[in-house]
């Protein structure tokens, strides 16, 4: 099948962010299956000053609406290494700038421009892409304008959404709905129009043939109020076009025994490079060496729903202790600053890098003993994953994909690798945190632990499955049809 995928982040964007890797695994997964997949996200700047990454340009230039201005796209290209075409779209007004959607987390005022832009680019593309495609799968809100498109100009493409993150919708003033240019019937109760703005996810949602999510956990929890962020009922209204395929790890960029991004390599048979990565790890960071206490890290985004508000508390009762700590990300500048306050406090036993190294992300999940991952909300729970595979027995909060992936530790069954925690609390994180240092001291047990979690496989390999069986639904009721 010929496969364009759409999304507003991808590689070789630097970021520490579950829809990059998506978008760098799934489509190679795709591709190995024998599918044709192609790629498009936006020129960012980072992308332009990436001297290292080689991109030539196609030549093709389109105007393009975008209210009552017309801006120009232009695309480039390059192949992957395992043959994804990648296409990137040109428009240095819209994305010649430091950030993605926002700077220093002030949002981009022109954000529903941007990307109602970019919706439509992309689909010029798929217009002119030969042969002519057959699925367009589109990323999160900012791409969820392409199936409302498809629809209203009635393309021979059949569309799949699939929803990372639901608290993200694009919501935007409903004056902005003139600058998608469609007719006046798309901005209803039964279209984009949602309480007076123009919500993006939700076009997306009525307009796309099939719309997917990342883990069965997260699909039940966006059909309820606390978990939709006011997209239950819609969601709801169109479940039976919803399914979920769980997120999988590209285990040729994350894992011990081959990764040549950490000092040592090891694998559950051959542990003592563990060690090695821990000790660098602390010396990097210019954190303690001894005591002997469990170092915990983090690489992710610093922001609330990744459970900040109820970590930050926890700090000082935590680091005053023989723990080490490392948290790599940004996000929040309240929180970044609350870290930053903490690592001046502790500078033995804490260190806090706010600017994303792709290097220090894979030291971090070999040289740690123990991940944290208090999160409100985690649809898909990567993070969990790469945890597991490196040997970092995590401490999580249950939500989304967690409970699909971690098992927690029962000493009566000797079963399970981690520690979870079911309310979201200062508290009740705390108390798993407790359990998993207890459990630490035991290191013949943790070492089982640590090769039980090792033993865990996530690999793309059956989640590109069920997007290939369900791209062949699609593709053949279209046949059908036809016929």
């Amino acid at each position: 099948m010929r496969i364009l995928m759409i999304s507003a982040e991808g590689p070789p964007l630097q970021r520490a962010g579950a829809l990059t890797d998506v978008m760098d695994a799934l489509p190679n997964a795709l591709r190995a299956r024998g599918h044709e997949v192609s790629v498009v996200l936006p020129f960012y700047r980072e992308i332009k000053e990436n001297r290292a990454f080689k991109k030539k340009n196609t030549g093709i230039t389109v105007d393009v609406q975008v209210g009552d201005k017309i801006h120009v796209a232009r695309y480039l290209e390059r192949r992957s290494a395992s043959g994804v075409q990648l296409f990137l779209i040109r428009c240095d007004e819209f994305f010649d700038r430091v950030g993605i959607y926002g700077d220093r987390g002030k949002p981009y005022e022109d954000n529903s421009a941007r990307f109602i832009f970019f919706c439509k680019a992309a689909l010029e593309l798929a217009r002119r892409l030969t042969p002519q495609l057959q699925v367009l799968h589109v990323h999160d809100w900012a791409a969820a304008l392409v199936p409302v498109f498809v629809h209203a100009q009635g393309l021979p493409f059949k569309t799949v959404l699939t929803i990372h993150h639901v608290a993200d919708q694009g919501s935007f003033w409903g004056l902005d709905f003139a600058v998608t240019n469609l007719p006046e019937r798309f901005f209803t109760l039964h279209g984009l129009e949602f309480f007076g703005r123009l919500n993006f996810l939700k076009g997306g949602i009525l307009y796309a043939d099939r719309i997917t999510t990342v883990s069965e956990h997260y699909r039940r929890e966006i059909l309820t109020p606390a978990g939709g962020h006011g997209l239950d009922g819609v969601l709801s209204e169109n479940a039976h076009r919803l399914s979920a395929i769980l997120d999988g790890v590209d285990y040729t960029r994350w894992n011990p025994g081959s990764d040549r991004l950490i000092p040592a390599r090891y694998d559950a048979k051959r542990l003592r490079g563990k060690q090695v990565c821990r000790e660098t790890l602390l010396k990097e960071m210019n954190l303690a060496p001894a005591p002997r206490g469990p170092v915990f890290g983090m690489v992710t985004r610093v922001v609330q729903e990744k459970g900040f508000e109820i970590l930050v508390p926890l700090l000082d009762r935590l680091l005053w202790d023989d723990v080490r700590l490392i948290i790599l990300g940004e996000g929040d500048p309240a929180y970044e600053i609350a870290l930053a306050v903490a690592a001046r406090k502790f500078p033995t036993r804490f260190a806090y890098q706010k600017n994303y190294d792709e290097r220090l992300a894979h030291l971090i999940e070999a040289g740690m003993d123990i991940s944290l991952i208090p999160s409100r909300f985690e649809p898909a729970g990567l993070s969990a994953m790469y945890n597991l595979k490196y040997g970092a027995l995590p401490v999580a909060r249950v939500t989304g994909g967690i409970q699909e992936i971690i098992e927690d530790y029962d000493p009566t069954t000797d079963s399970g690798y981690g520690f979870l925690c079911y309310e979201y609390s200062s508290e009740a994180f705390w108390d798993a945190i407790k359990r998993a240092r207890q459990i630490f001291r035991d290191r013949r047990l943790w070492t089982r632990l640590m090769k039980r979690a090792m033993a865990r496989n996530f690999s793309w390999d059956a989640s590109a499955q069920r997007y290939e069986a369900l791209y062949r639904e699609l593709v053949g009721a279209s046949g059908e049809a036809t016929a």
